[in-house]
């Protein structure tokens, strides 16, 4: 690789992060099971969001054998929020295969962490580099748009085939003393100073080394093609009450928000909604009206609880919304 400053770039990266790091609950711990739930909560979602998800999910769950023996209803209530939910029912599936294939010792080779259920390399290399200090890529979309400014590389970060080519790169300019630092100052970097848009290079410990600011086009680094865009779905949600109980049903243990509680949805229904909103997923849109009704559900398989019950249940955030909704009513009864 043409790169001049391999070893400025990564002494300069690591004493930052020693330096500025932010104190998060997951940097206060070498345990690998621990780190592990952090970069599975932390994917696709906020650091400031994760952190009280991450607390109480360590509380109840301390130990690899806690989490493989927990029911996953309880897993998903503990996770309920965060979505994203077949994270949950993937590390709680890996979980047990660590438990029952490595005597609840989380594998430290990459081979071996990558059969994992909903491990994959980014997840992998996370582990292995800060929990074992073993010099292994971990690339996500912060490196990548690092490294792109660093290296200067106008390859298209949104095709699959050009991760490998990052992956190599960290291989290259790894600190082999200290990957853990390494690895974590990559991504605190992109998170805090590296952003998206307008890149704060007055303030970047790695300025001197970013071929992109020399050449004064950091703003147009990375290259990304714009995703398809996302699919709207519209549904109706109907509250069916009897009583103080409400119906609820639980989703298909396939698919989205699998096995997830929620009131009965459906294509269309006729009447005065309560309330209307959107949901965005990564790839689709539900949007929704929501219904209050005394009339008996059209579907089959659910049951009627109450809403003490119903808030012992892992739920999607759209039928949470509807929920505290309907808890205000009811309550004015």
């Amino acid at each position: 690789m043409n790169y001049p400053y391999r070893d400025q770039f990564a002494s300069a990266l690591v004493t930052w992060f020693e330096r500025e790091q932010r104190d998060l609950p997951w940097r206060k711990t070498k345990d690998p099971y621990k780190i592990w739930v952090s970069e599975v909560m932390l994917q696709q979602t906020r650091v400031d969001t994760v952190i009280p998800y991450y607390e109480r999910f360590m509380k109840s769950f301390p130990t690899v054998q806690a989490l493989a023996d927990a029911d996953e209803e309880v897993v998903l209530k503990h996770w309920e929020g965060l979505g994203y939910y077949s994270r949950a029912r993937n590390l709680q599936s890996a979980v047990r295969e660590v438990h029952e294939t490595y005597g609840g010792i989380v594998p430290n080779t990459r081979e071996e962490m990558s059969t994992l259920k909903g491990v994959g390399p980014y997840t992998a290399g996370a582990v292995l580099s800060i929990a074992y200090g073993v010099p292994e890529h971990a690339v996500d979309g912060n490196v990548m748009r690092v490294l792109s400014r660093v290296l200067n590389c106008e390859e298209d970060i949104a095709k699959p085939k050009i991760k490998p080519i990052f992956e190599k790169a960290v291989m290259f300019l790894i600190d082999h003393n200290n990957p853990s630092y390494f690895n974590q100052g990559l991504m605190e970097l992109g998170a805090l100073v590296c952003t998206k848009g307008k890149p704060h290079c007055l303030l970047c410990p790695v300025q001197a080394y970013c071929l992109a600011y020399q050449e004064g086009k950091p703003e147009d680094l990375p290259v990304k093609t714009k995703k398809v865009k996302n699919k709207p779905l519209h549904y109706a949600v109907v509250v069916h009450r009897d009583g103080d109980k409400v119906y609820v049903e639980q989703r298909p243990s396939t698919g989205l928000l699998s096995n997830m509680w929620q009131f009965p949805m459906y294509d269309n229904f006729i009447g005065e909604p309560i309330m209307q909103f959107k949901h965005v997923f990564s790839h689709l849109t539900w949007h929704i009206k929501a219904y209050y009704v005394t009339t008996p559900p059209q579907s089959e398989g659910g049951s009627f609880k109450t809403l003490q019950e119903i808030e012992q249940l892992p739920m999607p955030v759209p039928m949470l919304k509807i929920l505290d909704f309907i808890k205000i009513e009811m309550e004015n009864l």
